[in-house]
């Protein structure tokens, strides 16, 4: 009995002199024991929003357009002009020339081909061409870039009523309805969409889409997924200006909605030939819409906001026309920054003397399409159009 006693004091005895031991090592200079801190209560940031934003209100774009006379705007449009060329990334080998033709199917005022343009050494686009029937001389021609949710809405097909529906609500068939009032149309099937696309997008169903891959295998290469779809617009481009005897090679304009907006704006730095562009549903600020908001991340082009705002993208293509077309209550592409980007748009325009080139439809609507100055704006600029 006594010698369990014994055990037990000896075990109580390690255990305090272990306890002294390491109570010892926290000593202070003054011999007072030091306790670990309790849990701190004060709410440090740690959310990658947080960061995001307050890393993005420290930047002001080095190349933001400032101009007071035409000749700081050249100097200014050229240095910016390099840099976008550059993010836009390597563009691919160019090559002959090639369309192969392979459907045709007739309407009341236009037909509709459906080709192939060759625009690299593996890669063929799909077009679908709408020539309209009256044209007593060549006519202008359209580049029709359709955004999300595929080709079909644009060219005004749909799988049931409510894809037919959406199509009527958010006006997707610009192609259509310009070419039954009088322009040829190329609606392209943009890289990346349904009879192109590679790997699916993880959680889109129904809609072959590979955007994901488009951006990851790009920039794998030097290249971006905006820069090697406008590339194939550019080919298409090659191919309306051998058609002599339906489009006039000096009228051609690019329209597209949404993703489509986002390439109709790149497309005219790249291009000369883009002698108008009508930017729906993609114009804004990057700092308000793509930075903050989730969109696909094929609308972000790398390093964009260092040196500019959209703003100064579609300056350095000023004084060629510009409609820009808004919903009001568009939730991806804020029409607080539209109006800002117009504005500064305004002053670019007026220093060049050609104020009447810019102009806005903020129309009462969301993310969608609107016609409301669509053909008074084409006639503006390239002449009344024939029509039916």
């Amino acid at each position: 009995m006594m010698l369990k006693t014994f055990r037990e004091s000896r075990s109580w005895l390690f255990v305090l002199v272990t306890l002294v031991l390491l109570l010892g090592n926290r000593l202070g200079d003054t011999g007072a024991v030091v306790f670990a801190e309790e849990p701190s209560t004060i709410q440090l940031p740690h959310r990658i929003a947080d960061s995001f934003s307050n890393l993005a209100d420290q930047i002001t774009p080095s190349i933001q357009w400032d101009a007071s006379t035409v000749a700081e705007h050249r100097q200014w449009q050229q240095e910016l002009q390099s840099v976008v060329v550059d993010l836009l990334g390597t563009m691919p080998e160019r090559v002959p020339l090639e369309v192969k033709w392979t459907e045709e199917k007739q309407f009341d005022s236009f037909t509709r081909h459906k080709i192939y343009v060759r625009t690299e050494q593996s890669y063929w686009a799909p077009v679908y061409y709408f020539v309209p029937h009256k044209r007593p001389a060549p006519l202008p021609a359209i580049v029709c870039l359709h955004g999300h949710s595929g080709i079909q809405p644009y060219i005004g097909e749909g799988k049931n009523e409510a894809d037919l529906k959406k199509i009527q609500e958010s006006q997707l068939d610009y192609a259509v309805f310009l070419a039954e009032h009088g322009y040829v149309t190329a609606a392209i099937n943009v890289r990346g969409w349904n009879e192109t696309s590679g790997n699916q997008d993880a959680g889109i169903k129904g809609l072959p889409r590979s955007c994901t891959q488009m951006t990851m295998d790009s920039l794998l290469l030097g290249m971006t997924p905006q820069g090697l779809r406008c590339w194939d617009a550019m080919r298409v481009i090659d191919f309306l200006q051998s058609r002599e005897d339906e489009v006039d090679p000096e009228k051609i304009g690019v329209a597209g909605l949404s993703g489509g907006g986002t390439l109709s704006m790149y497309l005219p730095v790249l291009d000369q030939r883009v002698k108008v562009a009508l930017i729906a549903g993609a114009f804004s600020t990057y700092r308000s819409s793509i930075f903050p908001i989730r969109h696909c991340i094929c609308n972000c082009l790398p390093g964009i906001m260092q040196y500019a705002e959209m703003a100064d993208v579609v300056a350095l293509y000023a004084p060629r026309p510009v409609l820009l077309i808004n919903g009001v209550r568009d939730p991806i592409f804020p029409i607080t920054g539209a109006r800002e980007g117009l504005a500064t748009l305004q002053q670019v325009y007026a220093l060049l003397g050609k104020p009447d080139n810019i102009d806005a439809d903020f129309f009462d609507g969301g993310h969608a399409w609107s016609n409301n100055k669509t053909l008074e704006f084409l006639q503006q600029h390239f002449g009344e159009a024939t029509t039916p």
